[in-house]
């Protein structure tokens, strides 16, 4: 039985391919994925290795640089700061070879056009602090010398280049306030991983970066390098006595900090292959239907082989067991190539993020153990288990079945059964997401999941009854369009519906989830145009590209020609009632020429007399009216201030993606919080917006590359691009399970034209052209895969309606938004995928011979 087994795989190697192709493609993208992420990750950990070769403990000052004056009750206290004492008092320890106080932060560069060389997150300045040499060993000179005083920098070579800078140009750099006009004093290199890797670096001298990134006389961190001999625990004992027991600074080993950051490049790339690896599995969940539809039509068109053999005496097991080692041999030879594509796919695509991604570290290729067995086990096992139902049939056949022809039909209980057990699960699913999408709030998150899991599974149950008077509707139209080609292409569409629901339910799985993800991201981007565009007044709305901005920053933009109004909006956190809210402020006298929240009751001009307006949700939540008072806690932790207090509210108003919770006059936050974060100035002008005003505020910023000014229609199409690439990106990736669905809508319709040769034969024998033909095997394969995308994008709408249900509480301005014509465009594309899915069946339909085809048996 076993040579049976494998006889038949070479036998039908041809009606293999198209399966083994499937089963490839998806193999190829788990180990693609496995090989790239391990690759990448393993340069990473080799290029961040030299991060902490010099430190052998690291103080840090986790509050350095930071004004959000937003510490817990537990934290409120005086905040301890790193300075020069304190890297006099490390020096002084016995282990301590030497102690740096280094000062870091966010301080981007202007290239001669005006705009930000390299990436915001990346744009780090540094002081440049020279030993007894003179020199600073973390950062050797290759040109000029070290900077001093606040007009001079150095700038890594790396950055030097892309500006086009040397020695002796005037740079300008920014932070988050007005930009400055500095000269290079000079240029050098660094093996720091943030700046090899394509970060940029502006050194200044210690107390010039210190006034800049923080305060006169502070540092971030102390580096503190052993002396020989002296281990790195012992040194942070030292270390650690030295430091106020009250302080918020904290102690790490130079090991620990390799450790961790280890740790953290671990998580990223296994949350990349994670989601990768998710891709991948949809992939082979939709090869799972072409597998199992190839060998249900094998052992169809070989039901008199199997009859024979049992007539001979094989048993059941013994052809279940065939079928089986059939589906090993097409695993294991279908794996093993997917897991080489894979590898090449995977040096292919770090070779891409290389060369396209400046800085991107690379390395050797890794190929670990685990990529091997993972790949070759799940291969394996999905081909081997797809083949089970096929084998199980195949054992029924009965010995007396060599004696006749053709198919044996699904029994009509069979069908009554599986319809049954469909309709369950269905209902099942539906009434969980109902129940899930009815909770309007994060808890209904796990049933809508878990129901529509259940109902994705009830559907494809169903699809064999579904398939009939779906299909059925379209048959007038292709009746009255291709003639007697149309009805029997409906005919043929319809004659074995589990073929085409297995066929159909690969297309289904990728038009859902694409749908899905379609509604969600125009329900989304709907709510988010809807937001700016009913709630702002302002013409421009300025910010930094790094999200905070300084209030010097604020009046300058305050004084440009042409500003009529202006509000810098501050950011807090307070506890109201014992609950903590974000708070917004704005300057209470321009607040109602800038923003327009739509009022429920009270007034917005209740700010002007110190009170406060929330939204109808938190309102709902704390049972709030106008007039109500409550209880703050402001978390001031300096002397003078009040901590606590209560507010009045003046108004209710609806909230929405731009403005929600607590709104407040900036000179009641002030009060309390003297330094609080802001993160926007909103601008109106004397004449509205125009381009001169916009050149007007940058000048006023010193034409800072940080500094983005925007329209209302630029903060939408902003937002609609992060949309939209997140949405290309899930498509591309989905694109597999696409890309498998049409080869299996090509095997169904290749092994469905090998069967129906004789019948071929007979209509070509009584006057059906060659053209009718192809027009007949065409057109099943469009309404085959129309079928499939019309359930998909119903399925998917719903879901996505029911996750939109279950997002309201923190999105209450959130609603369903279905994109009519781009659903309507997937329609047509997955006609255009059937089509291009028939044209090689539908060739080889037509050459058939006809004396040929009618002798076949």
């Amino acid at each position: 039985m076993y040579r049976t087994a494998l006889r038949n795989v070479l036998a039908h190697k041809g009606r293999l391919l198209m399966t083994a192709l499937a089963i490839l493609l998806g193999t190829a993208f788990v180990s693609a994925t496995l090989v790239f992420s391990d690759t990448l990750g393993q340069a990473m950990k080799n290029s961040y290795a030299k991060s902490y070769t010099d430190v052998s403990v690291l103080v840090t000052d986790p509050t350095a640089g930071t004004r959000f004056g937003s510490r817990t009750k537990e934290d409120a206290r005086p905040a301890e700061k790193l300075t020069d004492a304190t890297v006099k008092q490390i020096a002084a320890l016995p282990g301590t070879d030497r102690a740096r106080g280094v000062v870091s932060g966010f301080l981007g560069v202007s290239d001669k056009n005006g705009n930000l060389i390299g990436q915001v997150w990346s744009a780090m300045g540094s002081n440049y602090a020279p030993d007894a040499s003179g020199k600073d060993s973390r950062y050797p000179l290759v040109a000029g010398k070290a900077p001093s005083g606040p007009k001079e920098v150095a700038l890594d070579k790396a950055t030097a280049e892309k500006g086009g800078y040397h020695v002796g140009d005037t740079v300008r750099i920014a932070s988050n306030g007005p930009a400055l006009d500095v000269k290079l004093a000079g240029i050098v290199t660094t093996d720091d991983p943030q700046v090899t890797s394509g970060g940029t670096l502006t050194l200044l001298d210690t107390a010039s970066a210190q006034k800049m990134l923080l305060t006169p006389g502070q540092y971030s961190s102390v580096s503190v390098l052993a002396k020989s001999g002296t281990t790195e625990s012992a040194l942070l004992d030292e270390v650690d006595k030295v430091l106020p027991k009250d302080s918020n600074f904290r102690t790490e080993t130079g090991q620990h900090l390799n450790d961790e950051q280890a740790k953290m490049i671990a998580q990223g790339t296994d949350g990349m292959k994670t989601m990768l690896l998710v891709f991948a599995i949809i992939s082979l969940f939709v090869s799972v239907f072409i597998i199992a539809n190839t060998f249900t039509m094998l052992v169809a068109q070989r039901t008199k082989e199997l009859a024979l053999l049992r007539a001979v005496g094989a048993s059941r097991s013994q052809v279940t067991r065939s079928v089986l080692v059939e589906a090993l041999a097409l695993g294991v030879a279908a794996s093993v190539t997917g897991l080489l594509a894979g590898v090449g796919i995977g040096a292919g695509m770090q070779s891409l993020i290389h060369a396209t991604t400046t800085g991107m570290p690379t390395g050797p290729l890794v190929i670990a153990p685990t990529t091997v067995v993972v790949t070759l086990v799940v291969g394996v096992l999905v081909t081997v288990l797809s083949a089970v139902l096929p084998a199980l049939r195949a054992s029924r056949i009965a010995p007396v079945a060599a004696m006749s022809s053709g198919d044996q039909p699904a029994s009509q209980k069979s069908l009554v059964v599986r319809n049954v057990i469909g309709s369950v699960i269905t209902i099942g699913g539906l009434g969980l997401v109902l129940m899930g999408a009815a909770a309007k709030n994060s808890s209904g998150r796990m049933p809508v999941g878990a129901g529509v899991a259940l109902a994705l599974i009830g559907i494809f149950v169903l699809l064999p009854l579904l398939s009939r008077p779906v299909i059925a509707l379209v048959g007038p139209l292709l009746a009255k369009l291709a003639g007697t080609p149309g009805k029997l292409a409906r005919r043929n569409a319809v004659r074995n519906p589990r073929r085409t629901a297995a066929t159909a339910a690969a297309l289904t799985i990728g038009l859902a989830l694409v749908t899905g993800l379609s509604v969600l991201g125009s329900s989304i981007t709907d709510m988010v145009n809807k937001a700016v565009t009913s709630s702002m007044k302002a013409d421009y709305d300025v910010s930094t590209a790094t999200g905070d901005l300084t209030p010097e920053l604020a009046t300058a933009v305050s004084k440009a020609h042409g500003v009529a109004v202006s509000s810098p909006i501050a950011r807090v956190f307070w506890e109201f009632n014992g609950s903590s809210h974000s708070v917004r402020g704005f300057d209470a006298a321009g607040f109602e020429q800038l923003v327009q929240p739509k009022m429920i009751s009270g007034s917005a001009s209740a700010l002007k007399q110190g009170q406060i307006l929330v939204d109808s949700d938190m309102a709902k939540k704390e049972g709030l009216s106008v007039g109500s008072t409550l209880k703050v806690d402001f978390r001031a932790d300096r002397e003078g201030v009040d901590r606590d207090g209560t507010v009045t509210v003046g108004g209710v108003y609806e909230g929405n993606a731009m403005i929600s919770e607590v709104i407040m006059a900036n000179a009641e936050i002030i009060k309390h919080d003297p330094e609080p974060y802001f993160s926007d100035v909103l601008v109106k002008g004397t004449d509205g917006p125009s381009a001169a005003l916009k050149q007007s505020i940058k000048e006023a910023t010193g034409n800072n590359p940080v500094v983005e000014v925007k329209t209302k229609q630029d903060m939408r199409d902003e937002f609609n691009k992060m949309i939209t690439f997140a949405l290309n990106m899930m498509y591309g990736l989905l694109g597999m399970a696409v890309v498998i669905a049409v080869i299996g809508v090509i095997n169904t319709l290749a092994m469905s034209v090998f069967e129906r040769k004789r019948e071929i034969g007979m209509l070509r024998a009584i006057g059906l052209d060659r053209s009718g033909i192809k027009r007949m095997v065409r057109l099943e394969s469009v309404v085959i895969s129309l079928f499939g995308a019309v359930i998909g994008v119903a399925l998917g709408t719903f879901a996505a309606w029911a996750v939109n249900r279950t997002l309201i509480s923190s999105l209450p301005t959130l609603t369903t938004v279905v994109p009519y014509g781009q659903l309507l465009l997937f329609l047509l594309l997955a006609g255009l995928v059937g089509l291009f899915a028939a044209m090689w069946p539908a060739r080889q339909a037509s050459k058939l011979d006809i004396l040929t085809s009618i002798k076949t048996d």
